[in-house]
């Protein structure tokens, strides 16, 4: 789980309080895998999908610098 919770602490400074249900979201909802599941060669579809549900409850600039973010985690 701790790239999980490597995405959820790069949420939290576009997202507030509600990083963790949003990451949990993507990843549960979108990628259809468990938290412990998550693994590097999910990061280009998690990415997607923060830009692609982000853009929604932020500015999509915002939105594509979260994105970009996320893909460049390390698995």
């Amino acid at each position: 789980m701790p790239l999980y919770n490597d995405v959820i602490e790069l949420a939290r400074p576009y997202l507030g309080s509600a990083a963790e249900q949003f990451v949990s979201r993507q990843v549960n909802g979108h990628l259809d895998v468990s938290s412990d599941q998550l693994t590097g060669l999910h990061l280009e579809e998690l990415s997607k999908w923060c830009f692609i549900s982000g853009k929604l409850i932020m500015a999509e600039a915002k939105a594509e610098e979260f994105s970009r973010r996320v893909k460049l985690l390390k698995g």
